[in-house]
């Protein structure tokens, strides 16, 4: 037991240390190129829009705790939401954020205000564009309803840990056929988005978000990392059905157990 997690540790600081290095190894004008996903197509076209129109967007990051395993998807949508407040920082209606959690609903006014204050825009931060909508999954959900149908909101992007209280969210947008795009790291409720959401983010989509919406060079450094990884864990599984198919297996396993502790 003590042999695998030493395995998985040290999968866990490869992973680190490939993103450290193509993080420094990264050049501005070199030109990234990623497999198309039409959400953030979609989502780049309702930045415009929102500018030109004077329409609003609205980023929800879920109710993780920043504590548990769930933080990375919130995370991931505090990333986006810092690039979005970016790109449509010239429109008439700032971005809005909400959340089911305290912790994140400050983050989400501190993203907020750094990023306002980064392009020299620190008049137009309010803090009401950080919202926490409720503590508990349906009370969050109900107080989003209130963002989620205001006439002024064009999309929504839910980023984040949900549970099956998503689908209030995702079907009052459905019903003002507002772009919905949504992501999640809960199973049930990536499968309510997948069947109620227009643009669904399956599996690891969610966390390339922050690549896809120019976040920085560190989420293209996590997606060139994983890569890597991916290959280094086929090479693994094939090397291992060489060595069966061989007969050499055990001879393998007796000499890693060998080297465990």
């Amino acid at each position: 037991m003590a042999f695998t997690g030493l395995i998985g540790l040290a999968f866990i600081l490869a992973f680190f240390g490939l993103i450290l290095i193509f993080t420094i190894t990264h050049r501005e004008n070199s030109e990234t190129h990623l497999r198309p996903i039409s959400a953030f197509q979609k989502l780049s076209r309702a930045i415009g829009l929102a500018v030109e129109a004077g329409s609003r967007l609205h980023i929800s990051i879920g109710r993780g705790k920043l504590s548990g395993p769930e933080s990375a998807a919130a995370f991931v949508g505090l990333s986006v939401l810092e690039s979005i407040a970016r790109s449509a920082s010239s429109g008439d209606n700032p971005p809005i954020a909400t959340s089911g959690d305290a912790s994140l609903a400050i983050l989400s006014r501190d993203t907020l205000r750094a990023t306002y204050r980064d392009i020299g825009i620190s008049e137009q931060y309010q803090p009401t564009s950080g919202e926490l909508a409720g503590m508990t999954p349906f009370s969050y959900a109900v107080g989003t309803l209130a963002t989620v149908e205001n006439e002024k909101t064009n999309a929504h992007i839910l980023l984040g840990h949900f549970g099956s209280e998503v689908a209030l969210i995702s079907d009052a947008a459905e019903r003002n056929n507002d772009l919905t795009l949504a992501g999640t790291d809960n199973l049930p409720a990536q499968a309510i988005l997948f069947a109620t959401a227009q643009e669904p983010l399956i599996g690891e989509e969610l966390y390339a978000s922050g690549a896809y919406t120019q976040a920085g060079p560190m989420h293209i450094a996590s997606l060139r990392a994983q890569d890597v990884i991916r290959w280094l864990l086929v090479v693994i599984i094939i090397a291992g059905a060489a060595l069966k198919f061989l007969g050499l297996d055990q001879l393998v396993t007796n000499l890693l157990g060998g080297l465990a502790p």
